[in-house]
């Protein structure tokens, strides 16, 4: 019993000397609008971090010296590291906003208006720079269906999907 104590507080160590770099988008298309809507949950610590290194600037997210210059930053950086292709064409996307829940921030993103036909490429490099663990977790829902999911990390940001 001694051991499995010993492994325990070991693993727990563990765990929390290599924390999970994680990100989650959901990717939908919306039939009537013909727009896709993006909705990307970023932990704010982690974003500090890779925009700081992106603008060269030190960058506090929940406490801004000035809003209208750290949206401008959200946006430039989402707009950079998130790229999509419907049919294979290049959809431009626009930063819609963002909302603070505890320790992520809530982004929204919508393309321009579009014709979904049979595959979609998804391209994230979100935190990947400045987290070589990064993860970012992509579900892509079309027409209402079971969503389709990718793991996009470092050496592998892009992916493409077929309806």
């Amino acid at each position: 019993m001694h051991h499995l104590y010993i492994c325990l507080i070991s693993w727990g160590w563990l765990a929390f000397a290599h924390p999970f770099f994680i990100s989650l988008t959901e990717i939908r298309y919306n039939d009537s609008s013909q727009k896709l809507e993006i909705a990307q949950k970023i932990f704010w610590d982690d974003l500090e971090v890779s925009l700081a290194g992106y603008f060269d600037t030190s960058i506090d997210v929940l406490n801004p010296s000035d809003q209208k210059i750290l949206d401008k930053q959200f946006s430039d950086y989402l707009m950079a590291h998130n790229k999509i292709s419907i049919n294979g064409k290049s959809v431009k996307l626009n930063f819609i906003g963002y909302e603070v829940e505890e320790e992520a921030i809530w982004f929204y993103l919508e393309s321009e208006q579009t014709q979904f036909e049979k595959s979609i490429q998804v391209e994230n490099s979100v935190l990947i720079e400045d987290h070589d663990s990064q993860q970012n977790i992509v579900h892509v829902y079309i027409n209402g269906g079971s969503p389709k999911s990718l793991l996009l990390r470092k050496d592998h940001e892009r992916e493409t999907l077929n309806f």
